[in-house]
């Protein structure tokens, strides 16, 4: 992928502990800019070789020196990156000590003593992108993948940091860029000197922008579930079998089960990883009516939550008797973010019930372990999550917002087009609009709010 050279404002070296602070066997303080090597000679200066008289992509034993005290702090390893061959693309110092809260912050405050200052956070790769060792989706994917919380969201986002969604997104708006170019050239003929089919064959080709873009725009709902997980509700009346669901999901007794209703009186949140997606299973207050104000408030925080899930299984033991509180319950569920579960099937049923139209329905017994595996399929299925990613890209809620914005555009450019050679001029800046929009996402077109935006997302030292 082509990635342009941008000029980074601030080339002063920066510095900051790359490692988590605490108890460990190597702990390690970056530091990079201009400047970075004669700042790493002041922190060995009994070093035989001194960073800025070594090779790049070398490194060598030494005392580590405070620059003012003259004390000796650690022995450490010392490597040497030199421009553009490091993560940032500057002159970079890496030194390794001994882990540790007291070690690694005198490193640190060592190297901040020889004239660094403190990285913001995300800075060095932010200086990657600024430097064009990496595009916007790329950087993203750094954070992703720093944050992921299971192996398939890991596995995207090296998918995406490997370039995946944004040598898609780059030809995408190289495309649209050569559309618009085209058009703007034949802005000065006249009507009839225009080549016979070039309306109708552009708008053939934005038509087929437009559907890519709608495609990779539909990979929003998992992309969105990789990073911030699913939601996932499990609500009924008392003595449905929630606490037994979730403590079956977990594999162990989380919640408190008890023949008592109302045992459950607040929300219990637990973290589940289903197909690699990580879920928060959520299991609720029973839902009836009570003259308990400690339970009727566990009950309206099981109602909010069931509004905001992303799934919600709704618990009926199908034992029992089914009355109209019960049956008014579940015609109001709507599909498809709701599977029914028909719980104690073990025992005989009380009635028949009837689900809504597309409402999920699954039968099953916490006593025998009947109907588990065939839940959580469904709750896959329901939720998007049956096909793994294979490296295939999935966009975050900035691309698919931008990605919204350049469909509308190309839409509208098609509408032009289609409206004959006396709308070119407007097809023209549709499609400028939506040459930039792409831009945006892979930081071809940026401003200093979006980075600011971006890479306070980070932590600092990366």
């Amino acid at each position: 992928m082509s990635i342009e050279m941008r000029l980074v404002s601030d080339s002063s070296p920066i510095a900051a502990l790359a490692t988590a602070p605490g108890p460990a066997g190597v702990c390690v303080v970056r530091v990079s800019g201009e400047g970075a090597l004669a700042l790493g000679d002041r922190l060995v200066p009994s070093a035989l070789s001194k960073p800025s008289q070594r090779e790049g992509g070398t490194f060598f034993h030494a005392t580590v020196t405070h620059p003012l005290t003259g004390e000796r702090l650690d022995d450490a390893v010392v490597l040497v990156y030199r421009a553009p061959h490091s993560y940032t693309g500057e002159d970079t110092v890496e030194i390794q000590g001994h882990g540790g809260g007291v070690p690694s912050r005198r490193l640190l405050e060592a190297a901040l003593a020889a004239g660094a200052r403190l990285a913001e956070p995300g800075e060095f790769t932010k200086r990657a992108f600024l430097n064009g060792r990496l595009d916007l989706t790329q950087a993203e994917a750094v954070c992703d993948f720093i944050q992921s919380k299971t192996d398939r969201a890991a596995h995207v986002a090296r998918a995406q940091l490997d370039g995946a969604l944004g040598r898609r997104i780059v030809n995408l708006y190289e495309r649209v860029t050569a559309l618009c170019a085209e058009v703007e050239h034949l802005l000065d003929f006249d009507e009839g000197e225009l080549p016979g089919t070039f309306l109708e064959r552009t708008g053939a080709g934005v038509a087929v922008l437009v559907g890519e873009l709608e495609r990779l725009a539909a990979t929003w709902n998992e992309g969105h579930l990789l990073r911030d997980g699913a939601l996932v509700v499990i609500s009924g009346r008392p003595n449905a079998g929630k606490s037994s669901l979730l403590n079956a999901l977990l594999g162990r007794d989380r919640a408190i089960v008890h023949a008592l209703p109302g045992t459950t009186r607040d929300v219990i949140e637990e973290g589940y990883a289903l197909n690699g997606v990580p879920l928060r299973l959520a299991d609720t207050a029973g839902l009836r009516e009570t003259g308990d104000a400690i339970e009727q408030e566990g009950i309206a925080r099981a109602r909010e939550l069931i509004r905001q899930a992303d799934l919600n299984v709704h618990l009926v033991d199908q034992s029992a008797l089914l009355d109209e509180a019960v049956e008014g319950e579940v015609a109001a569920l709507t599909a498809p973010r709701v599977i029914v579960g028909l719980t104690k099937c073990d025992l005989p049923a009380g009635g028949e019930l009837a689900l809504p139209e597309g409402v999920k329905r699954v039968r099953l017994s916490m006593k025998t372990g009947e109907g588990l595996e065939a839940l959580k399929a469904a709750m896959a299925q329901t939720l998007g999550l049956e096909a793994e990613p294979h490296g295939q890209p999935v966009v975050s809620l900035r691309h698919v917002s931008e990605l919204r914005q350049a469909v509308a555009q190309g839409q509208a450019a098609g509408a032009a087009l289609e409206a004959g050679p006396e709308q070119m001029v407007i097809a023209a800046g549709h499609l400028r609009e939506a040459a930039e929009a792409l831009g945006r996402i892979v930081g071809r077109v940026y401003s200093d709010d979006l980075l600011d935006c971006i890479f306070g997302r980070f932590c600092v030292g990366k």
